[in-house]
């Protein structure tokens, strides 16, 4: 069972790939949309969920998405389908870091796939390129928010504080004009979220063969969180603008 149908599983009722409400996730695009006709791209769309509330809102926005995965991608296009938005909507399956488009977006995304650019510096410097005078970038990523285990570190990676975090966001050029930091319930509820939809799929098809890779898959994901960073990881999303503009 390959690590994209067992993301596309477990995200089935949260289609929100980030430990973010509906509520946060509407403040933020409220934040980030410029205008009602903006040309928009996530990097890393994953099912598009984004993507396809802001078109949702929006009936003159333009939105582009870029991912590599395919059951991800179509599911997004089904949506889209459902929506009655799929006519402004572009989905690109490749590499995000590789993307190239000839022309500029008022909104560039990325939240929960920095890992596809190395970090969140080199995800901010990527939308950079793609990003129209006085457009703005709507990036979630994590932070440590307690103190992290060896295992946390050589788990998720080597983050940072809050505060450091977003000092090196501003002395790389850009200024925060919103954002926002996951609650405990929206933490919690992402994690319960992710790991009981795909042990509860898991169990509803007993004689699948992918059954009990994604019920181990389940299990796996759910100690690491309640061992290993629960009490060490924090979430935040920017809006930001690049100083000067």
């Amino acid at each position: 069972m390959d690590r994209q149908r067992i993301s596309r599983l477990a995200h089935a009722d949260h289609p929100i790939a980030a430990p973010l409400d509906d509520d946060s996730v509407r403040r933020l695009l409220a934040r980030g949309v410029p205008h009602g006709d903006a040309r928009v791209l996530d990097l890393g769309c994953g099912g598009g969920e984004w993507l396809l509330r802001a078109l949702a809102e929006h009936p003159g926005l333009t939105a582009e998405g870029v991912d590599i995965s395919e059951i991800s991608l179509a599911h997004a296009r089904e949506t889209a389908d459902r929506l009655g938005v799929r006519d402004r909507l572009v989905l690109h399956r490749q590499e995000a870091a590789r993307f190239t488009a000839p022309h500029r977006f008022d909104l560039v995304l990325c939240v929960g796939a920095t890992h596809a650019f190395g970090g969140l510096l080199a995800t901010l410097a990527a939308a950079r390129e793609h990003l129209a005078p006085g457009g703005r970038v709507l990036v979630g990523d994590g932070f440590w928010e307690g103190e992290p285990s060896a295992e946390a570190i050589e788990m998720l990676g080597d983050l940072t504080d809050l505060p450091t975090t977003l000092e090196q966001v501003v002395a790389d050029g850009w200024t925060p004009v919103g954002g926002h930091v996951s609650t405990r319930g929206e933490l919690d509820g992402y994690e319960w979220s992710w790991t009981g939809t795909l042990a509860s799929w898991a169990l509803d098809h007993p004689t699948d063969p992918d059954s009990a890779q994604a019920l181990e898959a389940a299990t796996t994901h759910r100690d690491g969180w309640l061992r290993v960073y629960r009490d060490a990881l924090g979430f935040l999303c920017l809006v930001l603008r690049r100083t000067g503009d």
